[in-house]
């Protein structure tokens, strides 16, 4: 199991997950916990640890999507819990397609910080974001 030594490095290796769609590497960085949540834009919320990986390996099901763009992150760190704030500006095939806010909390843990809670949502005021191409995005 890998070992993440701060939060920033799980949450690294989240993004990187997503991006790769490795779901392998997407449970690493998951804490395995009863009490860990998710929720998907337009989403429900999901609880526990199968609801969650079960979310993520239909998500991650048709392979490589999206790059993501992290900026406007806040990181606030009380002992073993870190709450990250962020935005998360998304881009397929390197045009900037949506933006969304996302807070991603990690607990430390044995086996060092741990993801337990990702919830993002469409930003209601983005940046100016490119129209989509004609035919939509696939």
């Amino acid at each position: 199991m890998r070992l993440f030594e701060s939060s920033e490095q799980a949450e690294a290796a989240f993004y990187d997950a997503f991006e790769r769609a490795d779901m392998n590497a997407m449970r690493e960085v998951w804490a395995d916990e009863r009490g860990v949540c998710c929720v998907h834009p337009g989403g429900e919320r999901l609880d526990g640890v199968a609801a969650v990986m079960d979310s993520w390996a239909s998500i991650l099901a048709d392979g490589p999507m999206l790059r993501f763009r992290i900026t406007h992150r806040q990181v606030r760190v009380s002992g073993d819990l870190a709450v990250h704030v962020l935005r998360e500006n998304l881009y397929v095939d390197g045009a900037l397609r949506g933006v969304a806010l996302a807070t991603n909390a990690y607990r430390r843990g044995e086996f060092g910080w741990r993801m337990i809670l990702h919830h993002a949502a469409p930003d209601p005021n983005p940046p100016g974001i490119e129209p989509p191409a004609p035919g939509g995005v696939h």
